[in-house]
């Protein structure tokens, strides 16, 4: 395999944005320790709040690791303002339509429909499955926020401890997220893989592969997680979407309240069909790619879905144009925070990103002789759980392996399955350098101690059932040509 990284005895030299830095690995690895082990302390001892820990943990490992201060603090500022542009919008509209679909009575019409024609023990069940619905073709901090508000009002019209509805959700978000296109993350490893690599097959195996994975994890792993964090649903959320009942509607029908929320995500879909069916589509100049590329765009499709809720939903429920019309702006307080902490969250990536962690991680590959399907998924492991992007470990340990696929004649179901394994990684514990971390933590009003009991359980289980799947597959599939 040809050399990914040329080492010193000691130390490397990395080009980063900002300029060329001598680092020494050791010294690298030590100062990421240490700036794991500041923000866990300021967080959860100090009590600091979590935006200006991440801002103090960027600091630490970059200073610390010889990085330099300036392009220390233009690494994360560069990857705040990156997050905000791509994840803080998106945000902020499903904010809106979030609480237009509670104040206009859309979300309680499909909790009221859910909880009347389910029984306490199905409601999970349906859950995982809207959360997989959701998740195939959104980003999953979109698919969270529109969600956030059924998952709350479900458990507390059913009683049902909040992890016992929260937990199934997240998995189907997230497991799509790992393993099926036309998601993101999935279609950015393909692009690695050139010669072998075929979306067709990938969803084709990796469909299945969710599904089971979503089966034998989210609603069982609910009743545990509902043990170790026995909460309810937050009573302050609640309250504030019942803010609406003082004003005399009716609740739109189960159909339209469903369209609504679907809305986005038959949006972002049809792109990925076009995509799917005509290779290269999105990169046509045609009038027809171009509108279908720029409805199915995240921003306009939460956009668009924004709109026509608010038209639609005024006219079925009977709400004055004010009350629609305030309930953007109700929206956005509660999600400020939020947008802080995911923005530092990037911010913190950035500075792992920019020291070389990704590259480091690389010397692995040249001596492992283990299979090629368990070393993608743990080069991917390392790389999440020390930058805390899937994006960034899907990318970068496609990248790696690619050489070592072309060499070894891979077949495209042996891409395939390196994929989904690689996806499987991707997403193994999320944990406090996480922008999605700070989500679920501050939306269900959780401990950081609870969130890492549940949602960074949840998303170990889930990686290590897909990385089985992956190599009982492999068992029975062509691996070389």
């Amino acid at each position: 395999m040809q050399t990914i990284l040329h080492l010193a005895a000691a130390e490397q030299v990395l080009i980063a944005a900002g300029g060329t830095a001598k680092l020494n690995t050791t010294q690298l690895g030590v100062s990421l320790i240490l700036s794991l082990a500041v923000l866990i302390f300021l967080v959860t001892v100090v009590k600091l709040h979590p935006f200006v820990s991440l801002l103090a943990a960027g600091l630490v490992v970059g200073i610390g690791s010889g990085y330099g201060p300036m392009p220390t603090l233009t690494s994360f500022t560069g990857e705040f303002g990156n997050t905000m542009g791509s994840v803080g919008i998106l945000i902020g509209l499903g904010a809106m339509i979030g609480k237009v679909l509670m104040d206009t009575g859309a979300t309680d019409q499909v909790v009221n429909t859910l909880v009347s024609k389910s029984s306490a023990a199905s409601i999970p069940w349906i859950m995982a499955l809207i959360g997989a619905l959701i998740g195939l073709p959104m980003f999953f901090e979109v698919g969270l926020v529109i969600l956030v508000p059924v998952i709350i009002l479900v458990a507390q019209r059913t009683k049902l401890p909040l992890m016992r509805v929260a937990i199934p959700t997240l998995a189907g978000l997230s497991i799509m997220h790992a393993c099926v296109p036309p998601h993101p993350g999935p279609l950015a490893a393909l692009s690695q893989f050139k010669e072998t690599g075929n979306v067709g097959l990938t969803m084709m195996f990796g469909i299945p592969f969710a599904l089971i994975t979503l089966v034998l994890v989210g609603p069982l792993f609910s009743r545990v997680a509902a043990r170790w964090v026995p909460v309810q649903a937050p009573a302050d959320f609640v309250a504030k979407s019942d803010e609406a009942g003082k004003e005399e509607t009716k609740l739109p029908s189960f159909g339209i309240s469903l369209c609504c929320i679907l809305l986005p995500a038959v949006l972002m879909l049809l792109t990925s069909i076009f995509e799917i069916a005509l290779p290269g589509f999105k990169d046509r100049t045609d009038g027809f790619a171009q509108t279908i590329n720029f409805i199915g765009n995240p921003v306009m499709a939460l956009a668009i879905a924004l709109v026509v809720s608010m038209l639609v939903l005024k006219a079925a429920s009977g709400i004055s144009w004010k009350t629609v019309n305030d309930s953007l702006g109700a929206s956005l307080p509660a999600v400020a925070g939020i947008l802080l902490i995911v923005g530092a969250g990037g911010g913190f990536k950035g500075v792992l990103v920019a020291t070389g962690i990704g590259k480091i991680i690389g010397n692995f590959v040249e001596t492992s002789s283990i299979s090629i399907f368990l070393l993608g998924w743990l080069i991917a492991v390392f790389v999440r759980v020390a930058t805390g992007s899937a994006t960034v470990s899907i990318l970068t340990t496609a990248g790696i392996l690619s050489n070592a696929m072309t060499m070894m004649h891979a077949t495209p179901m042996a891409t395939t399955l390196l994929v989904i394994a690689i996806g499987a990684g991707s997403i193994f514990l999320s944990h406090l350098n996480d922008a999605g971390f700070w989500l679920i933590k501050e939306y269900f009003g959780l401990s950081v101690g609870e969130t890492l009991k549940t949602w960074s359980v949840l998303e170990c289980l889930l990686s290590v059932v897909v990385l089985v799947l992956v190599m009982v597959a492999s068992l029975f599939v062509p691996i070389a040509s």
